[in-house]
């Protein structure tokens, strides 16, 4: 499944459980299955995380490629 057909099936999910028109066994249902999706989309983010390269300039104006690494909360670009 594509991460946008999975990304969409979960917000499905959220509008169904959050509606109250589920009974309780589908309800779980539905909760077991968004939790799979949401720890599938976890683990393909990460992994893309991880294979995301930058450009980056030295200081002698050379351009070198590095992995991209996340700013931390609070840090400025």
């Amino acid at each position: 499944m594509k991460f946008e057909d999975s990304m969409a099936r979960i917000e499905e999910i959220v509008t169904t459980l959050d509606a109250g028109e589920a009974d309780l066994d589908e309800s779980l249902k539905l909760y077991r299955e968004g939790i799979e999706l949401v720890r599938d989309c976890t683990k393909r983010l990460d992994e893309a995380t991880q294979t995301v390269k930058m450009l980056q300039m030295q200081a002698d104006g050379n351009m070198v490629l590095t992995d991209f690494a996340p700013m931390e909360t609070g840090e400025k670009a």
